[in-house]
């Protein structure tokens, strides 16, 4: 199932942890840097360059528009690598919406709008606190937006397999879940682990209508008991033939 539309592009997101308050501020001061050496450089360029031996407002015209792309260095990475500045990429997490789907160019001008707020305002307090009462960890631009920070660390652990424990006299019930890969069958554990644990019965429900979709079936079996089933109804076949 390479298009469930539960997860990112890459179908794997859902099994990541939501990033509160360190990473996102370490990763904050990363690209705090990287915007101050850029200012400085443009400021020095500025300063030193014949090419801008005018007068003082012309300067000032000049570096105020090189200074343009600082202004708006996080719409621009946010947008330009899919949820991502430099400072994230090296810390490794990301922006996604809620539904674990990949961000648009309007969910992070949103998002990016309210820095105004979460940042600048009260300096990064208001951000600071939301992040921390929040239960999805989102600061007031993330929750207007729709999106929160993920980690995108690779973690090798049992929910990466699709293995499932069942018992030498289990009786399937679903025949067309061999129409399934071993990839999808992942995806599915994956959403099915996580959305259990955080108690996200809005995706249960989304998963459960995509796989009976998907397999043209239809089920009264809640949806835990659903997507259980299919997942040991797939590991009965897949070792049985």
């Amino acid at each position: 199932m390479g298009n469930l539309a539960i997860n990112t592009a890459q179908n794997v997101n859902l099994d990541y942890k939501l990033i509160g308050l360190g990473e996102r501020a370490v990763a904050f001061l990363i690209d705090g840097i990287i915007i101050l050496t850029y200012m400085t450089i443009m400021e020095n360029v500025i300063a030193i360059s014949e090419l801008f031996d005018t007068d003082s407002w012309t300067r000032r015209g000049f570096l105020g528009l090189f200074l343009l792309p600082a202004f708006f260095y996080s719409l621009i990475f946010h947008i330009l690598f899919g949820g991502q500045t430099i400072g994230k990429m090296i810390m490794k997490i990301k922006v996604v919406r809620l539904d674990g789907a990949p961000t648009e160019w309007y969910n992070l001008f949103v998002r990016w709008m309210l820095r105004i707020v979460d940042l600048w305002i009260f300096s990064p307090s208001i951000g600071i606190l939301s992040i921390l009462l929040s239960d999805k960890k989102q600061r007031i631009g993330d929750a207007a937006a729709g999106t929160v920070v993920i980690s995108v660390k690779q973690k090798d652990n049992i929910s990466s397999t699709i293995l499932e424990d069942i018992k030498d006299d289990y009786e399937p019930v679903f025949n067309t879940v061999t129409q399934l890969t071993d990839k999808d069958v992942r995806i599915i554990k994956e959403a099915f682990t996580i959305s259990k644990r955080t108690n996200d019965f809005k995706t249960l429900t989304l998963l459960r209508n995509k796989i009976c979709d998907l397999l043209k079936i239809e089920s009264e079996l809640y949806d835990v008991q659903f997507i259980d089933t299919i997942l040991k109804d797939y590991n009965y076949y897949t070792q049985n033939m």
